[in-house]
């Protein structure tokens, strides 16, 4: 190989890598579903705990967590949009899509599990350990340091809950959907523009 050809493919060897390294700095995701769950849960928590100290509603007051659904119905028309605009999925989406998926799926089972055979506290207690699971994991898919925090801390008011046995319990939804999806969402959303004004 002549200097002149080594020279040709070590050019298109940098310049395959820089085009690697600038798609891994898109970030093609943009926290508007982590601000919409961050954000719906953090008032659906506010709301019965508020509704639960102020008011007589008493078991009524779980009506108010059927503000999820609106923003399940949401996510599934954002997503068929985002579906439509894409060209590319990446491996990396789809590892991150299935994540969120198990994640969904088991805080299912785990609410219904838990108010069959061990009412409010554990409830919380693994819906706060779930929290931290996804949460993590997509942080380490990505690289995203917020999102890893976030999980940890959601596994650190995982044993919190253990010794709360009131009401309070709810409350402890606040600093994880806060430091989970909330500050997350919103340093995607910045890097997010910037990866498009850069």
């Amino acid at each position: 190989m002549s200097h002149q050809e080594q020279l040709s493919a070590q050019s298109s060897l940098a310049l395959i890598e820089s085009m690697i390294n600038k798609a891994q700095n898109r970030y093609s995701e943009n926290g508007t579903l982590y601000l919409l769950w961050g954000w719906i849960i953090f008032t659906c928590s506010l709301g019965q705990y508020a509704l639960l100290s102020y008011t007589s509603l008493g078991a009524n007051t779980g009506l108010i967590w059927m503000l999820t659904l609106v923003a399940l119905g949401y996510q599934f028309y954002y997503l068929k949009q985002k579906e439509k605009k894409e060209t590319v999925k990446t491996y990396t989406d789809e590892m991150i899509g299935y994540v969120w998926m198990v994640f969904g799926i088991s805080m299912g089972l785990v609410s219904f599990i838990s108010l069959k055979l061990g009412g409010w506290q554990l409830m919380y207690a693994l819906i706060l350990l779930l929290y931290g699971m996804p949460t993590f994991l997509t942080g380490a898919i990505m690289r995203f340091t917020p999102l890893k925090i976030g999980g940890i801390v959601c596994w650190g008011l995982s044993v919190l809950a253990v010794y709360i046995s009131s009401k309070e319990i709810i409350l402890l939804l606040l600093p994880a959907v806060v430091s989970a999806w909330i500050i997350p969402g919103y340093i995607l959303r910045a890097k997010f523009k910037n990866s498009f004004n850069g």
